[in-house]
């Protein structure tokens, strides 16, 4: 496992680090799924030590994650060892009629942050996020004192912001012109390229960065064909339809045939493209099981240069506008 400086924080992070929305379980928001299905929490726990015990010592995990319950499962197995970094969010919940929704306000932002701290059993939060604030949250200012509070008080000890996952740049902006946060996530994949501007110009102004959805909910792990289907209390079930699948899939296969014999697994090779940005600090599969630990730590060589264009002229020429129709999905 290599490890890499978090920005210009003390934060030496894994470089593949536990994406925890997964093992949150089958949470719903009314009959909208927002986690991955059923779980099993005995597994869950032998994962998250599968990971430690696999050098990973970055986890990063939200309060929304099976509302609470994602927390709950990292506070039980870790609680508060100082070699394990805990990043955690907020913003994002599920409101007192079951139905999803944000809130940004500093009461809020406050309250929620205890309640995570309790989760986690922890003294304070590594590595705090605001989820997904758009601008109107940011210019509000709240959440940012709201923040700034928190980390004066030692209840987090450094904070930054979960991006928009289609249109990242006006709220990485915002924070680098105020010099506000160390760190930004992003999405980031060989499929979902958009954001590598922003992860070039955040990191020259020395922010931390985490890459988010790296296997693009499980397509690049070569695991799906054109017959895969989702249960219903997984948010797959309405991204990934037969339809999109499909389309994915063909795409893919033009990757794979060019540049899949050089590795491991098709897993290995979407992490190692990656961490071929030397910009990233770390990236975060998710995990559910010890297998799916060990198939995300296993055979990661970052990509050559050759590789790289290879990628990123294919994203121009063929995958952005797979990104547009996953925009129209939602």
């Amino acid at each position: 496992m290599e490890y890499r400086q978090f920005g210009k924080t003390d934060l030496m992070v894994s470089h593949v680090g536990f994406g925890a929305w997964a093992i949150g379980g089958p949470a719903m928001a009314g009959d909208i799924p927002i986690g991955w299905g059923k779980v099993d929490d005995r597994q869950s726990v032998a994962a998250l030590k599968k990971a430690l015990d696999r050098g990973i010592n970055f986890f990063d995990t939200a309060d929304v994650y099976g509302v609470g319950h994602s927390e709950e499962l990292i506070g039980k197995t870790f609680g508060n060892r100082q070699d394990v970094i805990i990043a955690s969010k907020v913003g994002n919940k599920v409101d007192e009629t079951g139905l999803f929704t944000t809130d940004y306000r500093k009461e809020y932002i406050l309250r929620a942050c205890e309640n995570s701290l309790k989760r986690l059993k922890r003294d304070s939060i590594d590595y705090y996020q605001l989820h997904t604030a758009r601008m109107t949250d940011l210019e509000n200012g709240d959440c940012i004192e709201a923040m700034e509070q928190l980390q004066k008080e030692g209840k987090i000890r450094y904070w930054g912001l979960s991006l928009n996952t289609f249109h990242p740049e006006p709220e990485a902006d915002f924070l680098m012109e105020k010099g506000l946060g160390s760190g930004f996530q992003i999405v980031f994949n060989i499929i979902n390229q958009r954001g590598l501007p922003v992860i070039r110009k955040a990191a020259a102004e020395g922010y931390g960065i985490i890459a988010r959805m790296p296997l693009q909910f499980g397509l690049l792990t070569g695991k799906f064909d054109r017959n895969s289907r989702f249960e219903k209390d997984d948010h797959r079930f309405y991204r990934l339809t037969p339809d999109f699948l499909a389309q994915s899939l063909d795409r893919l296969d033009e990757i794979w045939e060019a540049v899949e014999k050089e590795y491991v697994s098709k897993t290995a090779l979407a992490l190692g493209y990656i961490l071929a940005y030397r910009e990233i600090s770390t990236v975060i599969p998710g995990m559910k099981t010890g297998e799916q630990v060990l198939q995300n730590t296993t055979g990661i060589v970052p990509l050559p240069k050759a590789d790289l264009d290879f990628m990123e002229q294919f994203f121009k020429e063929k995958l952005y506008k797979l990104v547009e129709r996953m925009e129209e999905i939602g």
